[in-house]
């Protein structure tokens, strides 16, 4: 059952007249505020919503273990039971940098640590977003789901350089296709096989749709730019002089998308707040055990934050840890770059936020699924590739948008596809299974896609020189 925001004060808070006239000893008449308490009996923090009041404050570890561990679905809490492989995968990296045939080891400690990790990261933020207004609480939410891309992304960025530009760029368009595909198709397969048909609020999926299609534009004009120049004997530009203009287009883009991230925040957030309160709250209206939820012990603030803190940090280094590995895992088990990139560390990294949107389809509250489904790709696609490519302008580094173009032509399938599923406002289990099947057609082309010209090696023979391992890094994915 999903840990969603209240419906209104007015409904889970009990809330007397809040002036009442009292006179003091020297007979002058003031306004005395009474608390207010919530559906738990709890005197309500100024500044908390009632829903996300935890009667406690200061932090409580035995407690904020405890209500960490059961987290805010019975999925959630199987996943804690991970938790153990992420001082297991952080030790073995630390024990085993160069030892031979550790690689895979590491790598798959690493993969596993990272799904209760990110997990923790999406409970404490859904624990925060309950104290905050119902709008601003999603946003919060899928906000913190992409700040572990944000980490990695410039993690890479500065340790890499030129060398990680396609590592990002790779993990850019499989986050954005593992939301709209894999997570998405399984939110419409939960809420149809519990539910049938399900129904959500055009003024979601429109808004969603359009800008994802938008972004799509946006992320693959350069590709085309670059794709359509490069090789004509007819013009005088050379390779070079393409690939510096496709780089000045690729950042008056990012700047661009930016742009549009904050008008969509506004949209959200300021002229059409009231409306997407309403939607929330309607959908929390449809969960039968929402009284379930609304009296499990809550987090105080202070765990909230600590917890972010602590699982965060895990996020981050495990997801180093396991980009570090891939270079030996495409070299030694021969794993192709496309695969790698677009389809394992996007779909642990996002384990998580996956879990907590198929949470709510399951729920019957399709309108809170898709927000975090498309608002995390919107996340990916307006802010975390406009932030990386800044950043990268800012330290003088080429962070461009040149994906593959088998990478961009699948993202702009994906979107029309999605899209298409979303115009007539319903969803059934077909329609996500099909959703579900494009991912994997997706993911069997990513796995036979063939590495670039001289990728892991420049010389015929097979000698693994430094030169082969030099190259091979340039392009992890």
């Amino acid at each position: 059952m999903s840990s969603r925001r209240s419906r209104t004060s007015r409904e889970y808070a009990q809330e007397p007249k809040s002036e009442v006239p009292h006179a003091n000893t020297n007979g002058h008449r003031h306004h005395m505020h009474l608390p207010r308490f919530n559906h738990n009996g709890h005197e309500v923090t100024k500044g908390i919503e009632p829903e996300g009041e935890s009667g406690r404050k200061g932090f409580h570890p035995f407690k904020f273990l405890k209500i960490s561990f059961r987290s805010n679905s019975v999925i959630s809490s199987w996943v804690n039971i991970l938790w153990p492989m992420v001082p297991v995968a952080i030790a073995l990296h630390f024990a085993l940098p160069d030892t031979k045939g550790a690689h895979l080891a590491i790598f798959i400690t690493n993969f596993i640590a990272m799904i209760p990790a990110a997990n923790t990261v999406g409970f404490c933020g859904s624990e925060l977003a309950r104290k905050l207004p119902k709008v601003l609480g999603v946003i919060v939410e899928t906000t913190l789901g992409s700040v572990v891309e944000i980490v990695l992304f410039m993690v890479l960025l500065v340790t890499g350089r030129e060398k990680n530009v396609p590592v990002i760029r790779a993990a850019i368009l499989g986050s954005i296709l593992a939301n709209m595909l894999l997570c998405l198709g399984f939110c419409f397969m939960a809420g149809g096989l519990k539910g049938g048909e399900q129904s959500f609020h055009e003024a979601i999926s429109e808004a969603g749709s359009g800008l994802m299609l938008v972004a799509a534009m946006g992320l693959v004009l350069p590709t085309v730019y670059y794709n359509a120049l490069n090789g004509r004997t007819d013009l005088e530009l050379g390779v070079n002089e393409i690939s510096n203009e496709m780089l000045k287009i690729s950042r008056a883009t990012a700047i661009i998308l930016l742009i549009a991230y904050f008008v969509y925040l506004l949209f959200q957030l300021k002229s059409h707040d009231n409306l997407f309160h309403e939607i929330y709250e309607r959908d929390e209206l449809v969960d039968k055990d929402r009284h379930k939820e609304l009296a499990k012990p809550k987090l105080t603030l202070t765990e909230c934050i600590i917890g972010l803190l602590i699982s965060l940090a895990c996020v981050s280094m495990i997801a180093v840890f396991l980009v570090i590995e891939i270079p030996h895992m495409v070299e030694e088990r021969h794993i192709s770059d496309s695969f790698m990139g677009l389809i394992l560390v996007p779909v642990v990294e996002k384990a998580a936020e996956h879990l907590l949107a198929i949470d709510e389809a399951w729920d019957g509250q399709m309108n809170l699924a898709l927000a975090h489904v498309l608002g995390a790709s919107i996340q990916t696609a307006l802010l975390n590739t406009p932030l990386v490519i800044i950043v990268g302008w800012c330290l003088n580094i080429g962070m461009n948008m040149q994906f593959e173009v088998f990478d961009a032509v699948s993202l702009v399938l994906a979107v029309l596809v999605v899209g298409s599923f979303l115009r007539d406002k319903k969803s059934n289990y077909m329609e996500g299974s099909l959703l579900v099947f494009v991912y994997v057609i997706i993911a069997i082309a990513a796995f036979y896609y063939p590495d670039p010209p001289h990728h892991g090696g420049g010389e015929s023979s097979g000698g693994e020189s430094h030169g082969e391992t030099a190259t091979h890094e340039r392009r992890f994915f």
